[in-house]
């Protein structure tokens, strides 16, 4: 078992979690004005990973571009990291490779602090990808118990690049947006990573 290998049901099962689906969880969060650089990088970009329509050119057109954003709202005292292996529990499966982890900790070199992760969904279809996702947050969670890291919530992305889905973990509690939130509102979407970051989400 790996994080790739997890479904909602059986990650659920697994863990003891409870989910609830709630329609717009994340919607009261008020959108950021992006950069202009940002702006004109997507308005190039998107049309583009449309057209290519892999995994791969969503990746690095669009979602690696809105996570530097952020990186230059928090001043470099938040990191990234992309296609890392996150290995933390292999008994349980939760081992593998995590397309994103956003850390709070400005540290580059290793895993430290994981707050959010985020998952690109294969064939355009994000509802597949929740279990992988959620596997990935309570491998987040259980790493910061073990380092001592006092971080309450753990929060999910699910994207395509063009739309996004997100998650929160709180203990045993998961929560799943149902809304997707597309490109189109590129604000809101790092507004929501913001306020997860924070710990306001």
């Amino acid at each position: 078992m790996a994080y790739s290998n997890f479904t909602l049901k059986n990650v659920q099962k697994e863990f003891q979690l409870e989910i609830k689906e709630e329609m717009g969880i994340f919607s009261h969060i008020e959108p950021l004005q992006i950069s202009e650089s940002l702006s004109t990088i997507l308005a190039d970009n998107v049309p583009l990973a449309v057209s290519i329509n892999t995994e791969k050119a969503r990746s690095e057109l669009i979602v690696v571009n809105i996570l530097l954003e952020m990186r230059k709202i928090f001043q470099r005292q938040v990191s990234f990291f992309s296609g890392v292996d996150f290995t933390v529990d292999k008994d349980r499966g939760l081992n593998g490779f995590c397309d994103f982890l956003i850390s709070q900790s400005p540290e580059q070199l290793f895993v430290n602090a994981p707050v959010i992760t985020i998952v690109e969904a294969k064939n355009d279809n994000m509802m597949s990808e929740l279990g992988q996702c959620v596997s990935e947050m309570v491998a987040a969670q259980i790493f910061n118990q073990r380092e001592e890291l006092p971080i309450s919530s753990i929060y999910g992305a699910v994207t395509i690049g063009t739309g996004w889905i997100f998650l929160k973990l709180v203990d045993a509690l998961v929560s799943i947006d149902l809304k997707e939130y597309s490109i189109e509102q590129v604000g809101k979407i790092v507004g929501i990573l913001s306020a997860m970051l924070k710990q306001e989400a």
